[in-house]
């Protein structure tokens, strides 16, 4: 705790500096110079978030003057003494703190991919990446005439590792779930793109709870150059400060335009880097149980065209890590957030791809609410992109700007969006960055949403002044180029206009314009039948871990019992045959045997097979009881046959595969499947028993365990048979077609539009919706009886 040996209502008026920067010059300058400039006419002296503030009527030295300003010198002296406690704190909002030797913000997208192509080249025996989401069809530099701009990211790797026979690429990317399956690329194993080098090892990892997601961005060279924020390397990432709306440079693999993207990354070297590859090594261990070994040979690989920003900084790393495993959650980030926005004295300037944290909300909403507390600013996009998104995260945010609207009661909020010659919603904010006056810098993966504080895997770097000058110069000239940027100024005019004003909302209204490029106010408002669809606590932005258990909990009735001693016998010995395999294939070499690169080889010598479908469906049932991903089968087949026949193979194979481990689930019986998977699997029964069909399918929509274990379970504990293949059929029907058949007809209407890819396209998707219609009406005539019987 801070102790309050001064009146803090009085500090806040009169402002705070430290004495370790008070000069007898610039307290002479202050005294003798006349202020004109705020809405309070006080004077700020710069650095803004230093500066002593002096009545604006003050232009001579004057005994009773000198003796006020002696008194607040006093004042300060005791801040600097008692109220000064440092905000980073490792063990508390933060890992670690180290050292970095250089530091560089890169603003946008093509900014921070320049400079990864320049420190990539530099690498000699280790590239680590880290992401949400990783495309190898994307060019780093898409600018012609460019380095390097006729070759995309998976050739450049391999041609990299080719040149350096030390060197291995390690990529890690979130296992992502189905719904985002018409968004990503096809798996590297299987794009005709990118035959990878066998020192370039990609790996997706479902490490995570249930609906969680792995969302860090981080790319790490040799331990000694890294790459933090917001940017993850896939399609629609790249773009320039000027965010054209039509750019040729950022176009879709198809041709079409992509909308302007804004996001922020950093750049470190030093210890920093080593820590935060230390991170990565240790996600890698967790997803494949395998470690990854330190680079050998510790040496400076700055790239020499990088003009760092900073050097021989310390900055702190934050996590949030969900509870999962038996580990505890990690909320650092969480912590750091509150603990900024406390100490927050005269602004706060936050870029945010959301803004619907209920904790974040309380912080800013109590802040607010003081006489003296500061301005906050946050620039968002005018909507969230997508459906989903915009029937959720939207109106979680309208909830929280309607609370914060509430407790203005001195008018210091404003949420604004970018706007693009008058385009209000042409323009993605993705970057994820708070400013606390001159004094604190956050940058990184975690939004302000509730999953990203409790719930998902983030990585954030941060940076304090702590009374050193040219941090905080640093910090400053970042958020006046971020307004900049978006007020279509430059970060000279800003820092003036700062300065005149002593207000970021002044600056901001004194610099919009009628130009292309302005901040607007936005409307955070969502239709009230909108609002009242979506539950206080919505499971797209919930605020910390599921229990697999709690979720399965919901979803099967009460085991009919029988006898325990023979089905324990048979379920030991079936358990052997059962798990021996997947155990070989996670822990031998039989992994190295049949793994990613031997299944896209495999499917690659099935494309003239007349048999090819009978050994699809074959490898979903071996596949299944190995505890092989099905989504890697999915793209498997639709790698090797046509569309078509892609998707009723693999709907097949997953239908057969899951009936197949229904039946042994269910000779095992209940006690056998918890001896081996443990008693969170001890209650899967109550929510098929009310809701079925429908419950069977939203498991396989939603990933919450392993498919072949999902299917052993639910024989296990005697889940309805036909329920469990028609919630099988419904659940896996919407990613397999998406990635078979919906993917394919677009991109043939793309490419070739005709007439009649486009009645194809509409027709699967008609069938598609009239299909679940039709399936939801028979279900709930079907649940009605029993209702009423209730």
């Amino acid at each position: 705790m801070r102790a309050k040996f001064v009146n803090e209502q009085k500090l806040l008026h009169w402002g705070r500096w430290r004495p370790s920067r008070l000069s007898a010059t610039r307290l002479s300058l202050a005294l003798s110079t006349r202020g004109s400039h705020s809405d309070n006419r006080e004077f700020f002296l710069p650095p803004a978030s230093r500066a002593m503030k002096i009545p604006s009527s003050l232009n001579v030295i004057s005994p009773p003057i000198l003796f006020k300003a002696v008194w607040h010198f006093h004042f300060s002296l005791l801040e600097f003494y008692f109220m000064s406690e440092p905000i980073l704190q490792e063990g508390r909002n933060c890992w670690k703190i180290a050292n970095a030797s250089r530091v560089k913000f890169l603003i946008d997208g093509a900014a921070y991919f320049s400079a990864l192509a320049d420190a990539l080249e530099q690498a000699r025996e280790s590239i680590l990446i880290l992401g949400w989401d990783f495309d190898s069809r994307i060019h780093l530099r898409p600018e012609i005439g460019q380095p390097g701009a006729s070759v995309n990211l998976g050739r450049y790797l391999n041609s990299l590792v080719a040149r350096r026979r030390n060197l291995h690429v390690n990529i890690l990317v979130w296992d992502f779930a189905m719904i985002f399956a018409l968004d990503r690329e096809e798996l590297p194993f299987f794009g005709p793109g990118w035959h990878r080098h066998p020192r370039v090892h990609f790996h997706m990892d479902g490490n995570h709870p249930v609906g969680a997601s792995h969302h860090s961005k981080i790319v790490v060279i040799d331990d000694a150059v890294a790459f933090v924020g917001g940017n993850d390397l896939a399609k629609g990432r790249w773009d320039t400060p000027d965010h054209r709306p039509q750019d040729p440079r950022r176009m879709d693999f198809n041709g079409a335009f992509l909308p302007p993207h804004h996001d922020v990354q950093v750049g470190v070297a030093g210890e920093i880097a080593a820590a935060l590859a230390e991170l990565v090594r240790n996600r890698w261990w967790l997803a494949t149980g395998r470690r990854l070994r330190a680079p050998s040979i510790q040496a400076d690989r700055w790239p020499a065209s990088l003009a760092a920003d900073l050097t021989d900084v310390d900055m702190a790393i934050a996590r949030t890590e969900p509870e999962f495993g038996g580990k505890k959650a990690t909320r650092e980030i969480e912590t750091l957030l509150q603990d900024a926005i406390g100490a927050a004295r005269r602004w706060i300037y936050i870029e945010n791809q959301y803004l619907s944290s209920a904790l974040v909300g309380e912080a800013l909403e109590k802040r607010l609410r003081e006489a003296e507390g500061p301005e906050i600013v946050q620039v968002i996009s005018r909507a969230s992109q997508g459906w989903l998104e915009a029937a959720s995260m939207d109106v979680l945010r309208a909830r929280v700007v309607k609370r914060l609207c509430a407790a203005d009661r001195y008018r210091r909020l404003r949420v604004f969006c970018p706007v693009l010659d008058g385009q209000t919603d042409s323009m993605s904010v993705h970057s994820k960055v708070m400013v606390v006056d001159d004094e604190l810098l956050r940058i990184g993966s975690a939004n302000m949403s509730n999953r990203s504080l409790g719930f998902d895997t983030e990585c954030d770097v941060a940076l304090q002044a702590a009374g050193n000058q040219k941090i905080e110069r640093a910090i400053s000239v970042l958020r006046n180029s971020l307004l900049a940027e978006h007020l279509g100024a430059t970060p000279a005019k800003v820092a003036t206009v700062l300065t005149e004003t002593g207000s970021l909302i002044g600056t901001i209204r004194a610099l919009r314009g009628s130009g292309s490029r302005t901040l607007e106010l936005v409307d955070c408002s969502v239709p009230d039948w909108l609002d009242q669809m979506i539950p206080e606590s919505a499971i797209v932005d919930t605020e910390s871990s599921i229990a697999p258990e709690k979720l399965i909990d919901e979803f099967v009735r009460s085991e009919q019992r029988g006898s325990a001693s023979g089905a324990l016998l048979r379920g030991l010995i079936m358990l052997v045959a059962v798990f021996a395999l997947a155990a070989a294939w996670r822990w031998t070499s039989l992994g190295d045997l049949i793994n990613l690169e031997t299944v896209a080889v495999w499917a690659a010598s099935l494309r003239e097979n007349d048999t090819a479908p009978l050994w699809v469906v074959g490898a979903f049932l071996l596949g299944g009881i190995g505890c092989f991903p099905v989504t890697i089968l999915i793209l498997a087949a639709a790698y090797a046959l046509n569309p078509w026949l892609a998707m009723i193979c693999s709907l097949l194979g997953c239908i057969l595969s899951a009936m197949l481990l229904y039946a042994i689930g269910r000779q095992l019986g209940r006690k056998s499947v918890v001896r081996f998977a443990g008693k969170r699997l001890n209650r899967i029964n109550r929510l098929i028993s009310k809701h079925g069909v429908l419950a069977v399918a939203a498991v396989r929509m939603v990933p919450v365990a392993p498919y072949s274990l999902v299917n052993l379970a639910a024989g296990a504990v005697h889940v309805p048979f036909r329920d469990f293949v028609f919630g099988t059929f419904l659940g896996m029907s919407p990613g397999v077609v998406a990635i078979t058949l919906f993917e394919g007809q677009t991109e043939q209407m793309i490419r070739s539009p005709s007439w009649l890819s486009l009645v194809v396209l509409i027709g699967t998707l008609m069938l598609m919706l009239l299909g679940i219609f039709s399936f939801r009406r028979w279900f709930s005539s079907r649940q009605a009886p029993q209702r009423r019987k209730l």
